[in-house]
């Protein structure tokens, strides 16, 4: 007979917990993401409220007790910006003709122009012409990360000068007119002409031009430095800087001036706008000029060199196709089976066929 063994019974275990699901929980934890937003936003619309009231109550008090027009001391930090943007703006538009003159000058000097001669006159205009042009920077607040035109160092130029200090001014014409790469220039012509590339070599050719005009203005300069005696070259820039208002006196003064406020870097979008479009307008009359352009081949030595003014209205110097709107959003809460297909993500604008290249 077959023996049976006893039966255990083990005591039944619970059902097994089923976790829940990775999209289930990353949803879950959206909503409480969006709940926090939400309640964010109407406290920060309740205090932004708050604020505005409060300010627009000091401005009526302001208003209504500064009868005399003065600039009240409660007054906004944004509308303190302004005011100082709009005395920068003012004293710009008195020296402004002054500036297009001055930086006309300062390209030609720079190569844009062969100069038959380079007298001590045009010297000393060209270290007040620099000035100018960082009175502009200055004053319409262009970042001074780098010093460009150096019109601080170009007053204190001129008064050393007028007390017998030649050598550096010598030494400052030479470091702004020298230094030209003639060698590495041939070489990148003779790279695209090689590789059949005519018009980046006719672009070159015309920059090596301007470093070949930038070479002889500074030879004139400095003849015309060196070639007078000590106290004939002090008597004439003497007289040379009085007619441009830099005397002794006037240039302690405006070496000073230049430490104010109104000089003072301070950015704004008036300034930037007002910069933007006087130099774009300087950049046209700059390159239209007749130095600028590249010399006419010995083939077309005949040939008139009269510019021919482009039909108007001119097209832009650049244009850029701007594309279609896309929706951007944060992809941490979003399951990569929650993901949109491919095809309902939006277009790309197409660029129109008689949109210009860029």
């Amino acid at each position: 007979m077959q023996r049976r063994w006893p039966c255990i019974r083990w005591p039944r275990a619970d059902p097994p917990i089923v976790p829940e699901s990775v999209c289930a929980v990353r949803e879950r934890r959206h909503v409480r993401h969006l709940r926090r937003v939400s309640e964010h936003k109407s406290e920060h619309k309740s205090e932004h409220k708050s604020e505005h009231k409060s300010e627009h109550r000091r401005d009526v008090t302001a208003m209504t007790s500064n009868t005399s027009g003065a600039l009240d001391t409660g007054q906004p930090a944004k509308q303190r910006v302004d005011e100082r943007s709009t005395r920068k703006l003012t004293e710009f538009a008195r020296i402004e003709d002054e500036f297009i003159a001055s930086f006309i000058f300062v390209q030609e000097v720079h190569g844009q122009r062969r100069f038959d001669s380079f007298p001590l006159e045009h010297i000393v205009r060209y270290l007040h012409a620099l000035y100018i042009c960082e009175l502009k920077d200055r004053l319409l607040s262009i970042r001074d990360t780098v010093d460009r035109f150096e019109g601080e160092r170009c007053l204190r130029l001129l008064r050393d000068w007028q007390e017998g200090a030649t050598a550096e001014v010598i030494a400052f014409i030479h470091r702004k007119l020298d230094n030209l790469p003639f060698g590495e220039v041939s070489r990148q012509i003779e790279r695209a002409a090689r590789d059949g590339d005519a018009q980046t070599a006719s672009r070159l050719a015309a920059g090596r031009v301007v470093l070949l005009n930038r070479n002889f203005n500074l030879s004139h300069a400095l003849h015309a430095i060196i070639t007078p005696e000590p106290e004939q070259l002090r008597a004439e820039v003497v007289a040379l800087c009085a007619q441009l208002d830099h005397t002794p006196t006037a240039l302690d003064q405006q070496i000073a001036s230049l430490r104010t406020e109104l000089y003072a870097y301070a950015p704004s979008p008036a300034l930037a706008r007002r910069n933007m479009l006087l130099m774009n307008r300087l950049g046209v009359q700059v390159a239209d000029a007749a130095g600028a352009r590249p010399p006419l081949a010995p083939a077309e030595e005949g040939v008139d060199r009269a510019i021919t003014l482009a039909a108007q209205p001119a097209p832009p110097y650049a244009q850029e196709i701007i594309p279609g709107m896309m929706t951007l959003v944060s992809l941490n809460w979003i399951g990569v089976s929650r993901l949109p297909p491919p095809s309902s993500a939006l277009p790309l604008a197409e660029p129109s066929a008689s949109a210009p290249d860029a």
